[in-house]
């Protein structure tokens, strides 16, 4: 991802384990620099990407896997209206440590609501004159 205005490399995010038959994909190696986290750009990176898979490929599932101990991506999952269905424990060995995966996902028949709440969260009129949100997209899907 290159930032609008600099042109500057911002960051990384994937589309992986595409599984065509079973209309399952996942967002991974999400990579933001500092100047995109925690930014409207972030939001609306993974925004599009969610309406890709479940819009125009018309997949069913997608996944949101992470370390268990990766606070920042459990929070950055949750926020963007993946919910938790479980640990797996012992699931992988990263660097010689034996690491639990937490895994999360949005579904088709609850993607129309986090879709309208990304719309309504992205739309102008939520952010304030210095460009800080107003409503938080929990807040937009009733949460």
């Amino acid at each position: 991802m290159f930032d609008a205005v600099s042109d500057a490399p911002v960051g990384t995010v994937a589309l992986m384990r595409i599984d065509e038959a079973n209309g399952v994909l996942e967002i991974g190696h999400v990579s933001w620099s500092p100047l995109m986290k925690q930014r409207s750009s972030a939001t609306e990176a993974i925004a599009l990407l969610l309406r890709y898979a479940f819009d125009t490929l018309g997949y069913r599932r997608c996944e949101w896997k992470c370390d268990s101990h990766n606070a920042p991506s459990r929070q950055a999952a949750l926020r963007f209206g993946f919910r938790y269905e479980g640990n797996f424990r012992f699931a992988v060995i990263v660097k010689g440590r034996s690491r639990d995966t937490d895994w999360f996902a949005i579904t088709a028949d609850r993607w129309p609501v986090v879709r309208q709440a990304f719309e309504r969260w992205l739309s102008a009129d939520n952010f304030d004159t210095q460009g800080r949100q107003i409503a938080r997209l929990q807040v937009l899907r009733g949460e």
